[in-house]
């Protein structure tokens, strides 16, 4: 299964392809999606869409993860974060992929082995756990750790939407 990892940001979006059969987990690609500081928020945010829109159609995943946002300190940045995450949720359920979305701690948990590593020990372990990968930058680092904590958990989460759904059904 092809899986879609996003770390959102507005200046740069990180992504992360790989694949999972089984237990083994492949990467396939990784990059950022930037957008232009120069331009307005409207446009940087169809930056943002035409370039996750363009991961997409070139590596046709078939789920998507995206980091939750966490609170920062400057209102008026964490709005514009939120914007990014925006776009991020929108354009895989647009193409008609399962979203799901994990807390930093969680990724980190998944990844390292506890809730409060460092991004160097994420980048450390990214590099460990899909060997040969050639990471692009931080932002596709992090992208690949949300890919590889969706991939742990992705599973459990289908289990529980196919039991709530048969539920809903049910009553």
């Amino acid at each position: 299964m092809r899986l879609l990892g996003l770390d959102p940001g507005l200046r740069h979006t990180g992504w992360g392809i790989i694949e999972v059969e089984g237990n083994s987990l492949r990467h396939l690609a990784n990059g950022a999606v930037s957008s232009d500081g120069a331009l307005d928020l409207s446009q940087r945010l169809v930056q943002l869409y035409e370039g996750i829109t363009k991961v997409i159609l070139d590596w046709q995943p078939v789920e998507a993860a995206v980091e939750e946002t966490f609170v920062n300190k400057n209102p008026v940045s964490t709005l514009k974060l939120g914007q990014a995450r925006g776009i991020a949720l929108l354009v895989p359920s647009l193409h008609g992929l399962a979203v799901e979305e994990y807390a930093p701690n969680k990724i980190k948990k998944s990844v390292v082995g506890a809730g409060h590593a460092g991004k160097q020990q994420i980048h450390a372990m990214v590099g460990m756990l899909l060997p040969g990968c050639v990471i692009a930058n931080e932002h596709a680092a992090d992208a690949l750790a949300v890919a590889i904590c969706h991939a742990h958990h992705a599973g459990s989460n289908r289990s529980l939407r196919h039991a709530t759904q048969m539920a809903g059904r049910a009553s």
